[in-house]
């Protein structure tokens, strides 16, 4: 007997966690896998296309080339390449012979480029600073209780053994276990409470909305810019510029209006139809993020059903999915590296239904006792109990 309990005290010490101390925040994920794949493209991806308009610039020159009169001289050409390049406003007249003015503003790709990798840094900005600190001191507390909750089912079965041990009588040391049992003394409710009082909550669901929202908005407004500005200009390569302003107003031999050529036309096609394309395909990957607060992660949670006092399934206490626990619950998701007793508890729950006795075993303590020896009660004990009532 005393052989089979010392190899009991080794599997259980076997199965206890160790204990994690230094700090934890530096490897959490406050920011779910894709999430954090739509911020890097939303924002990376305009700071790529300045890169490579930067680069264009570098490799073919001026994005602008003016044909200036043969009369011009070299700083004459260069001025009159600056000043429409400044201005891109192209004249033309209509049927009516009145001068026309088109604006060819969108050829000049770095500045929308940088407002729209900043405007779209902003839900990230407001995720990071409305709702990360509390994110994380609830991911925090979670994890260190799931598995405290299993370490302290552990030291429990431990503690139990070492009565069964010391036991003089087998009757009465079964009669205290039914009776704990009864009584759930088992049972620690501090953590199923608090994630209860989180269904309650609705602060972090509200600012995962207002950050996948603003997402769709600032991506609708990408459409109706390039649509409105970029499609106007898309084919636009030449256009006839003046410089007759200012103190040229009044000189002859300057021609009213110079022809000039875009050479930076393929950077413009380039960003409108890569920009298209990529916010296109970020679309349902947005929505899909928002679908997911729709539904429990079901998984998760009956593999820690094996936790004493941890019945959110079973007691069908879960309602509508779109509160802060269900966004808690995603986080938990992606950080499960972070949570030690979950392959201890997927393990378990692998064992728990190969097993013959699966219905006697609700909790990690019933099938710990179990494994250590304990269950189920001996036959000539409840024959004892049965002869002597």
């Amino acid at each position: 007997m005393s052989l089979a309990h010392t190899a009991a005290e080794y599997m259980l010490s076997d199965a206890l966690l160790p204990d994690r101390r230094g700090p934890r925040l530096k490897g959490l994920h406050l920011e779910l896998p894709l999430d954090r794949m739509v911020k890097f493209i939303a924002v990376g991806f305009p700071l790529l296309l300045m890169s490579l308009a930067f680069a264009q610039e570098f490799s073919s020159g001026p994005p602008i080339r003016c044909f200036s009169p043969s009369n011009f001289s070299i700083r004459q050409a260069a001025y009159v390449d600056g000043s429409c390049w400044d201005s891109l406003i192209h004249h033309e007249q209509d049927e009516l012979g009145q001068n026309k003015m088109k604006s060819l503003w969108p050829h000049k790709a770095l500045p929308p480029l940088l407002a729209l990798a900043v405007v779209m840094y902003l839900p990230v900005l407001l995720w990071q600073y409305a709702a990360q600190p509390a994110l994380s001191s609830d991911l925090l507390f979670i994890i260190s209780e799931l598995d405290k909750s299993y370490n302290r089912s552990i030291r429990l079965v431990q503690h139990m053994l070492k009565i069964r041990q010391k036991s003089s009588d087998p009757h009465v040391f079964w009669d205290e276990l039914e009776k704990a049992r009864k009584e759930r003394y088992f049972e620690f409710p501090l953590l199923e409470r608090y994630l209860a009082c989180k269904q309650r909550s609705h602060s972090l669901v509200a600012t995962y909305l207002l950050r996948n929202s603003l997402l769709l908005l600032f991506t609708s407004a990408i459409y109706l810019y390039l649509g409105h500005f970029h499609l106007d200009v898309f084919f636009q390569e030449e256009f006839s510029c003046s410089i007759k302003t200012g103190l040229l107003s009044d000189e002859t031999h300057v021609p009213h209006l110079i022809t000039c050529r875009l050479t930076s036309l393929s950077i413009l096609q380039i960003v409108s139809l890569s920009s298209l394309t990529i916010y296109t395909l970020l679309v349902p990957v947005i929505i899909y993020n928002l679908t997911r607060l729709c539904r429990w992660d079901k998984r998760l949670l009956s593999i820690y059903e094996m936790l004493p006092a941890f019945d959110l399934l079973s007691r069908k206490m879960l309602g509508c999915p779109i509160n802060d626990l269900n966004v808690i619950l995603l986080f938990l998701r992606a950080n499960i590296s972070e949570l030690n007793s979950f392959s201890w508890l997927r393990v378990l729950c692998v064992l728990k239904d190969t097993t013959t006795q699966k219905h006697n075993i609700d909790t990690v303590v019933d099938f710990m006792t179990l494994l250590a020896g304990l269950e189920p009660k001996p036959k000539h004990l409840t024959q004892r109990c049965d002869e002597n009532p």
